[in-house]
């Protein structure tokens, strides 16, 4: 009796781990999806880079100001990272190829960005050169680090769901 209970026992265990792992199984990213991911998720990215340098300077932080300080580098950036590939399908799983196509797609963006934020922002506040280049140097280390760090975990988190999948 007692071994009749010990099989019973095996198989609802065997059972209940196999239906575990078929729960956890992840689809793959649609395209779209993946797409909206990135975007959100880069907008963020600017938007904190605002907030960190408006709360440095001591100015007051309001997200009217911080959307219109962060507006430049996010116009700059999807203007210019799509057509680099930094939304490419290919890159997704792959933690290497995102960092290297993120950084890329920074220094190629990072012109544009900064020639809107002298447009938007600094051409009515009279800036100096030497700040604006000083601020111009700041802004490309501090983006591509926060963009970094939002995306090169996203590769990572998909490349380790991509190989499960298999």
């Amino acid at each position: 009796m007692s071994e009749t209970r010990e099989t019973r026992n095996r198989t609802n265990t065997e059972a209940t781990s196999s239906s575990k792992r078929g729960a956890y199984t992840y689809k793959p990213m649609s395209s779209r999806r993946r797409v909206i991911t990135l975007a959100i998720g880069d907008a963020f990215v600017f938007l904190v880079f605002a907030s960190i340098g408006q709360n440095s300077h001591g100015e007051s932080l309001s997200i009217p100001s911080i959307i219109f300080i962060a507006l430049p580098f996010a116009l700059g950036w999807f203007l210019v990272a799509p057509f680099v590939g930094a939304f490419r399908e290919d890159i997704v799983s792959n933690p290497r190829r995102m960092t290297n196509r993120t950084i890329q797609a920074w220094f190629l963006s990072w012109p544009v960005a900064m020639a809107l934020r002298w447009l938007l922002i600094d051409r009515t506040r009279n800036t100096s050169l030497i700040s604006f280049i000083t601020f111009a140097f700041v802004a490309l280390v501090i983006i591509i680090v926060i963009l970094l760090l939002w995306r090169w975990p996203f590769a990572f988190n998909n490349s380790i769901r991509e190989r499960e999948r298999r």
